[in-house]
């Protein structure tokens, strides 16, 4: 049986910052959130080649940022069930723990990526903006949504 967010989040500690991945086919985004874990911000956008040297872009990032943790946005079906995307993020995540020894959580990201598109759309923003602006914005939506669950438990 796979842990629960709550039970994945306990390896974080109480403080500190956490990144947080919004990972597709072609591009990751990245986000962090400040050490109290309040805002999440957005960071860039990956664009992703092989394996090793996006690990190492974002094992470089969380040593810059002293990153506790990562929150991975996990794709699940409207149904809950997990396919092809979320079985891809998992085995990314699985490898990259092998090199960066950080604790891992998952976040249901569903619609995360259509609420920001919205959001964009509503600021008026350029289609072309949007397009670079996605992935990070879908990670900082991910893991604002995950701060504030973790903020919301009892201590």
């Amino acid at each position: 049986m796979a842990m629960t967010f709550e039970e994945q989040i306990q390896a974080f500690g109480p403080s500190g910052p956490i990144i947080g991945l919004d990972l597709g086919e072609k591009t990751i985004g990245v986000a962090v959130c400040d050490p109290e874990r309040r805002v999440a911000t957005p960071v860039e956008t990956i664009r992703r080649r092989k394996f090793t040297p996006d690990a190492a872009q974002l094992a470089a990032l969380a040593a810059a940022r002293q990153a506790v943790g990562i929150v991975f946005g996990l794709p699940l079906n409207m149904d809950a069930s997990e396919g092809p995307r979320a079985q891809s993020t998992r085995a990314f995540a699985r490898n990259l723990s092998r090199i960066l020894p950080i604790p891992i959580a998952f976040w249901d990201e569903r619609m995360s990526t259509v609420a920001m598109e919205r959001d964009l759309i509503a600021l008026d923003t350029s289609r072309a903006r949007r397009a670079e602006l996605i992935d990070e914005m879908a990670a900082t939506f991910i893991l604002q949504g995950a701060i504030d669950r973790i903020r919301g438990l009892p201590t």
